[in-house]
């Protein structure tokens, strides 16, 4: 281009890191949130935490990790009653945002818009910006409140998923069910964690 300096076409902007919000609630199953935080770190995805009070608790009673171990697994982290966040903003770029796990609780303030606290709101955010948004929900059975919720938030544009186990790759070690479960959230964000076994079809063997 006329005009235009070689210095000039040397100190393009470089292309910013990837940025997803994650944000953990109370409900059980605080490892997928942890498992989550540590492929986004060894995947080079700067992190933004948001935990709920019962977030930490669950941390506490569920694994062996507390909720400032957690906290530095991301880059940045927010009071969950902190309205004025850069994450509570549409201004504030970022890739997507995953709730997980996921309680009912939050569920219902999504679904409604309530935007009661810096979760609900950053969720609200990314609806409305039309970004990417997964609610990892954790409960069973399903009442039909829940239901309609998951519906009502779904034609809004989020995705709901459940943690359900890939039975067919036949593992009986926990630790390979969280594993898969957290490379298929991130496949979501079109992130590949590596170390998932993905399914291949049937083979001789298996008929």
């Amino acid at each position: 281009m006329l005009g235009m300096s070689s210095t000039a076409n040397a100190t393009a902007v470089a292309p910013r890191r990837k940025r997803i919000i994650v944000a953990m609630t109370g409900a059980t199953g605080a490892i997928l949130g942890i498992k989550l935080l540590i492929a986004l770190r060894n995947l080079n995805v700067e992190t933004h935490l948001v935990t709920s009070k019962w977030a930490g608790e669950t941390i506490k009673y569920e694994t062996d990790y507390h909720a400032a171990n957690v906290t530095a697994l991301a880059d940045f982290s927010y009071n969950i009653n902190d309205m004025a966040a850069a994450i509570s903003s549409g201004s504030f770029r970022t890739d997507g945002m995953i709730i997980v796990p996921c309680s009912m609780k939050t569920l219902a303030s999504v679904s409604t818009g309530l935007g009661s606290d810096l979760i609900a709101r950053a969720a609200d955010v990314m609806l409305k910006e039309r970004r990417r948004l997964v609610l990892v929900t954790r409960e069973t059975p399903l009442s039909e409140i829940h239901l309609r919720n998951m519906l009502e938030v779904t034609r809004a544009g989020a995705i709901i998923f459940p943690p359900v186990p890939a039975f067919y790759i036949k593992s009986d070690d926990v630790e390979v069910m969280i594993n898969h479960s957290v490379g298929r959230m991130l496949d979501l964000f079109d992130l590949d964690i590596g170390n998932i076994e993905r399914w291949q079809g049937w083979t001789k063997g298996d008929k």
